[in-house]
């Protein structure tokens, strides 16, 4: 079933995913397949990275829950939350996002094209993780890479992405997608 193309449909269709692995999570320490990271530092990172990005880029502030090491499943629903209702105001057509090194976008085209694409990818760490279904929408799998390859020299020395990790030439697309971001299709999780 492919991801809807409205930015707001998205968000919401991804968020609930990744929601359903947060509430899912049974232990928050558990090992992730980003080096040096647990379950609670996946969350950790979709919940710190975004309000700068989104205020310096937008002059947007998240309204903010308690902290991720306080309670990891209110610290995402608060966050998830406030992102969607940035997304489902109407003011939000008409505003842009500005950044010196992506120019200008439509603030919910910025929105999708950085954070729900980040919370979708790091959506199969946290499954991976705590041992939950990992399976990812191909559809939005194959646009990821295919936006991706092309700025892959980029990507890299911005120190985002770890080093693409091979995988056979018939693997499927969530797999090509993982390699690609640095991540191991094979990781064993729990």
């Amino acid at each position: 079933m492919a991801l809807p193309e409205l930015p707001a449909e998205r968000h919401r269709q991804v968020a609930g995913l990744f929601t359903e692995r947060v509430r899912g999570t049974r232990s928050w320490d558990a090992p992730a397949p980003v080096d040096g990271w647990t379950a609670r530092d996946v969350v950790r990172h979709l919940t710190e990275w975004f309000p700068g990005f989104l205020s310096a880029g937008a002059g947007i502030e998240l309204r903010r829950g308690p902290s991720v090491d306080e309670d990891p499943i209110a610290a995402w629903q608060v966050h998830r939350d406030a992102v969607q209702e940035v997304l489902d105001d109407p003011e939000t057509e008409h505003r842009k996002f500005d950044n010196p090194h992506i120019g200008s976008l439509p603030l919910a085209t910025a929105i999708d094209r950085f954070y729900t694409a980040d919370v979708f990818m790091h959506t199969w760490d946290l499954s991976r993780a705590t041992g939950q279904d990992d399976r990812l929408d191909p559809d939005f799998c194959e646009e990821l890479l295919v936006g991706l390859e092309p700025m892959e020299e980029v990507l890299r020395s911005s120190g985002q992405y770890g080093p693409r990790v091979e995988v056979p030439a018939d693997a499927d697309v969530q797999a090509r997608m993982l390699g690609f971001i640095g991540r191991d299709p094979s990781w064993p999780g729990r």
